[in-house]
C-alpha cells in the first residue's frame, strides 16, 4: 500500500513540477471552491482561450428519472 501513495505523490509532484502556474491555480480555485461557470473564473478561462461549457437545458436531464409502473 505504501508503494501505491508513494507512486500517486509522484504524478502529483511530476505535474506540479511540469506547469507550476496551472497546477497551482487550479489547486487554488479548489481550495476557495469557485466554480469555473461564474466571475471572476470564467472569464480568466476565457482570456486564455479556454471555453467554459453551458449545462444541458434544466427541461430534461441525463440522469436518473421516476417512472411509474401500473
Amino acid at each position: 500500500m505504501v508503494g501505491v501513495a508513494a507512486m500517486e505523490m509522484n504524478e502529483v509532484w511530476k505535474t506540479f513540477l511540469s506547469n507550476p502556474v496551472p497546477f497551482c491555480g487550479g489547486f487554488l480555485s479548489g481550495l476557495l471552491r469557485l466554480d469555473v461557470k461564474q466571475d471572476p473564473l470564467r472569464s480568466w478561462l476565457e482570456s486564455q482561450g479556454l471555453r467554459v461549457e453551458e449545462p444541458p437545458p434544466s427541461g430534461r436531464s441525463n440522469g436518473p428519472q421516476s417512472i411509474s409502473i401500473e
